[in-house]
C-alpha cells in the first residue's frame, strides 16, 4: 500500500464526513448498539435473542437480499440444533484463538448443520447457509468486539486495496489478509482524530454505538466504493 494514497483517501473521507448533513449509513452503528444490548447466551430462546441482536431501524441489507439470507438460515439452525450453534458462536467469540481459524471453523460448522438439516427436513429447498462469503461472520465479530473487527465484503475490500495502491489484489476470499489490512488502515485513521470527531457528530448516543468501532473502517471502504474512479 502507498502511504500517500492512504492519507489522501482518509483526508477525502474526513472532508466527506464533515460536509454531510445526514450520514447515509448510521444503521451500521445502530446495529452494533443493538447487538451489544441484546446478545446473551443466558436466555431460553437463543434464536429469538440472535434475531433481536441483529436489528436496526433503517435496513435489512446487512443480512438479507432477494438471493442472500444468512440470518434467516441461522435462525433455523438455532431452532434445529441450539447446542451446536451456541458452541459455534462461543468458539467464534473466543479471543484466545486465532481469528482466521475461528472464522473458518464457523463456516465448517455451518456446512455440517446444513447437511444435517437437509437430512432431517427432506422437503426443504434450502441448499445454502450463506455464511461462506464471511460477510455475516465478520459482522458478528464486529458487533461483538467493535474495537477490534470490521465487516468484510470481498468486492469492497478489493476496491479499497486498489485505491490505496496495494500491489496484489485477492481474486478470492482472503479473510486473514483482510484482518491484517484492517488493523493497518485503522492505525492510519486513528492518527487523524478529526475523522472520529467528524463521525461522532452524526451519532445519537441513545441509538448508536459511540465507542471506537471497526464500522468506521467499513464506512471508509463503502465511501471509497461509492467514489471509485
Amino acid at each position: 500500500m502507498v502511504l500517500a494514497k492512504i492519507q489522501q483517501s482518509i483526508d477525502l473521507y474526513k472532508r466527506w464526513l464533515t460536509s454531510l448533513r445526514h450520514h447515509p449509513r448510521l444503521y451500521l452503528w445502530e446495529t452494533v448498539q443493538q447487538f451489544q444490548t441484546h446478545w446473551s447466551t443466558d436466555v431460553s430462546d437463543m434464536g429469538a435473542m440472535y434475531d433481536q441482536s441483529l436489528q436496526n431501524s433503517e435496513t435489512r441489507r446487512l443480512w438479507q437480499t432477494e438471493t442472500w439470507y444468512p440470518k434467516r438460515m441461522m435462525v433455523e439452525f438455532w431452532r434445529f440444533e441450539p447446542k451446536t450453534v451456541k458452541w459455534m458462536f462461543d468458539d467464534l467469540f473466543n479471543e484466545t484463538r486465532a481469528v482466521e481459524g475461528r472464522a473458518t471453523r464457523f463456516v465448517f460448522g455451518c456446512d455440517g448443520l446444513l447437511a444435517d438439516y437437509k437430512r432431517t427436513n427432506q422437503t426443504s429447498v434450502e441448499n445454502n447457509h450463506y455464511h461462506s462469503d464471511y460477510k455475516l461472520i465478520t459482522l458478528y465479530l464486529a458487533c461483538r468486539y467493535p474495537e477490534t473487527y470490521a465487516p468484510y465484503d470481498l468486492e469492497i475490500f478489493q476496491n479499497m486495496l486498489r485505491t490505496v495502491g496495494a500491489r496484489e489484489i485477492p481474486e478470492e476470499h482472503d479473510i486473514g489478509r483482510f484482518f491484517k489490512v484492517h488493523a493497518t488502515l485503522t492505525k492510519f485513521i486513528d492518527q487523524d482524530p478529526g475523522v472520529a470527531a467528524a463521525m461522532q457528530r452524526h451519532l445519537n448516543p441513545k441509538k448508536h454505538f459511540t465507542g471506537k468501532t471497526g464500522m468506521l473502517l467499513a464506512d471508509f471502504g463503502l465511501f471509497l466504493a461509492d467514489n471509485r474512479n
